[in-house]
């Protein structure tokens, strides 16, 4: 059996000067939001094995804060995640490494909220910092398919325990 957690990073500035999308940072809020995130993983007991995220800072940043509350180790930064569209946000999934049970992946919308939909037939148009769960019945990432996820749950930052 493998999960995964699907995790659109936190809130992020849209201030102007900065060079690039990919060196926006999280706001504040966003960094607070990632701190509730990482509190209530931990306190339903949703602890990945590993994290993987996009490089751009936001996600990076939202990364630093889960790995750190839930004591896990670095983040594996994929440089694909970033620019990743459906399918190949899809692909990553299913290129997941093997050795990892329960992965948490830290991306952008709108291939995440995509990815959900064809992993699991379920909508949900993910807010920043929110989590989705699923799990399927297979020993091997590469045999996820569109469909064979089971949708879990599904969290976002301003919802209340």
């Amino acid at each position: 059996m493998k999960k995964l957690l699907l995790i659109r990073h936190a809130k992020a500035s849209h201030e102007t000067g900065y060079t690039n999308d990919f060196e926006r940072p999280l706001t504040p809020s966003g960094i607070k939001d990632a701190g509730i995130m990482a509190q209530r993983l931990h306190s339903k007991g949703v602890i990945p094995q590993v994290l993987i995220s996009s490089p751009a800072l936001r996600t990076l940043s939202t990364a630093n804060v889960l790995a750190e509350h839930l004591s896990l180790p670095a983040p594996i930064l994929v440089n694909e995640i970033f620019d990743a569209g459906t399918k190949a946000l899809f692909n990553i999934v299913e290129n997941l490494p093997d050795e990892y049970d329960f992965i948490g992946l830290i991306g952008h919308n709108p291939a995440i909220s995509d990815v959900i939909f064809h992993l699991t037939g379920k909508t949900e148009n993910m807010d920043p910092g929110s989590v989705v769960f699923i799990e399927f019945e297979i020993e091997s990432w590469k045999m996820v398919s569109e469909g064979n996820g089971e949708f879990l749950w599904y969290t976002t930052p301003k919802e209340l325990d």
